[in-house]
């Protein structure tokens, strides 16, 4: 790693208060770039992440709200503008998901899941390239996507189709803003390791799970950041449209 590749960088990352959200904004500023933190759930974590951030030596603020919410989105990057003076990179990070089986799902499962996993990545992602094109010195847009999106795992049809729709738009998005020099790529993640996990599962069955995977472990939010912090940096320059899979060979067949 080069550090300082992201000096003079803003960045702003939704869901940022833990996890791989958490680990990016982290890992962002580590690299020189100032960013906003989006906290929905957990605003006092969000508010430690910006103090970790400033220990780091970087300038950071909190925007508590929900990206689900288009008029939020438009303050936050409002915001991002007017304390951090730009807005150079976006990372879609932010997600919800309701486990049930189709012929249990209600419609209202199904807003509520796409509302953060899907409409909040259009609303923001358009936002921000507005400014970008606006800025006229490219910028970058990453969303962390899932193997959901290739993998049609059951009672999870909302995320699924959340996840696979972003990966196509981030491409049709790469097309688009080509001309304007703003990179879009994508990262699916496999089964990391983070707080959110532990909402389906308990501490010993992602343990004994995580040993029966392709590399013996399930991944970490770290692993991710780095993904994150090479896409949006010079040294990927020349990649966009594309999806980065860290998956520790999640959807390979176990030998």
């Amino acid at each position: 790693m080069t550090a300082g590749r992201l000096k003079g960088k803003v960045a702003v990352v939704t869901g940022a208060s833990r996890g791989i959200g958490r680990a990016t904004a982290l890992e962002l500023a580590q690299h020189g770039a100032d960013v906003t933190v989006n906290a929905r759930s957990h605003p006092d974590e969000g508010l430690q992440v910006v103090r970790e951030i400033e220990r780091i030596g970087q300038r950071a603020i909190l925007v508590h709200g929900d990206v689900a919410d288009r008029k939020f989105d438009e303050r936050m990057i409002d915001e991002t503008v007017r304390q951090l003076g730009r807005v150079d990179i976006l990372v879609n990070n932010a997600a919800a998901s309701v486990r049930k089986p189709l012929l249990e799902l209600e419609v209202e499962d199904v807003e509520k899941a796409w509302a953060v996993s899907l409409w909040a990545v259009f609303h923001c992602s358009q936002l921000a390239a507005r400014q970008m094109v606006k800025q006229g010195e490219g910028g970058s847009i990453v969303n962390i996507s899932s193997v959901h999106a290739y993998r049609p795992y059951s009672n999870s049809t909302a995320y699924n189709g959340a996840k696979a729709a972003i990966n196509h738009m981030a491409a049709t998005w790469a097309v688009e803003l080509a001309k304007y020099g703003i990179r879009v790529n994508t990262i699916e993640p496999g089964w990391i390791d983070t707080p959110g996990e532990r909402k389906h599962y308990s501490e010993e069955h992602i343990r004994e799970a995580g040993k029966k995977l392709l590399m013996g472990r399930l991944g970490t939010a770290d692993e991710i950041a780095k993904g994150v912090s090479y896409l949006v940096s010079a040294d990927a320059s020349y990649v966009t449209g594309t999806c980065l899979r860290i998956d520790g060979g999640f959807v390979l067949p176990l030998p």
